[in-house]
């Protein structure tokens, strides 16, 4: 039975529109031990794990002057040879010359007249390696859903039924609900376009005026300076990521008794102080609002990028953190009042306004994802590696997202090529962050050891 698109995921299709240099594919890099396999029995097993997943092979139709939203709808088309393409890394083959490949991959947008996904198999890896990347619209999947996609690629018994239902059900990023949620119903798009023209002005208007106020709670005023990581941004990306050991990064949340998000943002809150400051800009309090999507809401915390302490940092946002735990934003509440409220062609309109308003308060974004907990097999191959790559848009110069793997936690880093030339020096300082952390955490386990004071300083 086809379906339609939510109105907030009719808005990604509407944002791609908006800004030639928007391009919001999601994706996922799996690193395997070669040789890559057979190229001819390697398609035979994509194909037969991808047709699990029926919307693989649908498309989107669009209605008669866009008075509903598009349509799934099977693609009479369908040709796997389209969407499944490989190529050969260029130079050594080191994991630097693999981020520019998906960089490029990332750059443009996928098409919307056909299946809203692509994966590239990438040979020619150093240390005798080979990759996988996914890379799919946020209208069919989420970055939770596009990992489980992932997983369902491998020789995993069930994960090809659990990336059937995660492609089918988009959940937030980091849900674990079960089943798909019904969508509120909305009036008739026939009715809509039949009710007087008044009505729906007036609809159209008071909708605007709602979205234009609650985007100004939102951004907190378009008033404020730009920083170096908010502005207009190109049509190229720059990909970068690093890891970390799982252990690790326990062993500080022991210590300091906080989350692996608390010291996910904690590292990355450091890479960005420093980018601030090799820029010339003074960090503040309020320099760097960020965009973190949860289970449950999208949150915008401050980092606490003008804290110079490590730990202070990390306690900062634990603090924050849990503060806002029970709190969603306003903006999310607005998107569905309104798509339960007016008609499809109403929403649609304001929401595309919404997306052309320029905003200067959130700097960046940073999803985490649950990846999966055991080692993973694509025809044989052991995947070391399950790399996450973020969208970026409305502004957002970088994006960030952190996947566990296995005994790692890896983190992706999308960013745009004019605004953030220094883009691997993000990782580089994520892998730093952490190692300074981890520092502390044992020098403070070995005070406690000698009954010494527990204060932490700097």
């Amino acid at each position: 039975m086809s379906q339609r698109l939510s109105t907030l995921d009719t808005a990604f299709l509407h944002a791609e529109h908006t800004d030639p240099h928007t391009r919001l594919g999601i994706g996922g890099l799996a690193i395997l031990e070669g040789p890559m396999p057979d190229h001819d029995a390697l398609m035979a097993t994509l194909s037969e794990r991808i047709a699990a997943c029926p919307r693989f092979s649908q498309r989107l139709r669009r209605q008669i002057f866009d008075l509903d939203a598009p349509q799934w709808v099977d693609d009479d088309k369908f040709d796997l040879a389209y969407h499944v393409r490989r190529v050969a890394l260029p130079g050594s083959g080191s994991d630097e010359d693999l981020y520019s490949v998906v960089a490029d991959v990332m750059s443009w947008q996928l098409d919307h007249d056909r299946p809203l996904w692509e994966i590239w198999l990438i040979s020619e890896l150093a240390d005798n390696r080979w990759a996988i990347l996914m890379k799919v619209h946020p209208c069919l999947a989420d970055a939770v859903a596009t990992v489980h996609i992932l997983t369902g690629l491998s020789d995993e018994p069930m994960a090809g039924a659990d990336a059937v239902e995660h492609c089918m059900h988009k959940h937030p990023a980091g849900s674990a609900r079960n089943g798909a949620e019904r969508p509120a119903p909305r009036p008739s798009p026939w009715l809509a376009a039949l009710r007087a023209p008044a009505q729906i002005a007036g609809d159209a208007l008071a909708a605007a005026r709602e979205i234009v106020r609650s985007a100004n709670e939102f951004a907190a005023g378009l008033q404020r300076p730009s920083s170096a990581l908010n502005g207009p941004v190109t049509s190229r990306r720059r990909y970068t990521a690093a890891q970390v050991a799982l252990d690790d990064i326990h062993q500080i949340c022991r210590t300091f008794n906080v989350t692996v998000d608390d010291v996910a943002l904690a590292a990355l809150t450091e890479v960005y102080r420093d980018m601030l400051l090799r820029r010339g800009e003074k960090p503040n309090a309020e320099s760097l609002r960020t965009l973190v999507p949860s289970r449950d809401a999208m949150r915008l915390p401050y980092l606490p990028v003008h804290e110079a302490n490590p730990v202070l940092r990390l306690r900062l946002i634990h603090a924050r953190m849990e503060q806002m735990a029970d709190t969603g934003s306003g903006a999310e509440g607005l998107v569905a009042a309104a798509a339960r409220m007016l008609p499809f062609p109403v929403t649609s309109w304001a929401l595309d306004l919404l997306a052309r308003l320029p905003q200067r308060n959130v700097a960046t974004m940073a999803v985490n994802v649950a990846g999966p907990r055991r080692p993973l097999q694509v025809m044989g191959c052991n995947v070391i590696g399950v790399l996450p790559i973020p969208p970026i848009a409305v502004q957002l110069r970088s994006a960030a997202a952190v996947l566990n793997y296995a005994d790692q936690l890896f983190f992706g880093i999308l960013a745009d090529f004019d605004a953030v030339p220094d883009a691997a020096e993000l990782a580089r300082g994520v892998e730093a962050a952490v190692a300074r952390l981890l520092e502390r955490s044992r020098r403070r386990r070995g005070r406690d050891r000698h009954g010494m004071s527990l204060v932490v300083t700097a």
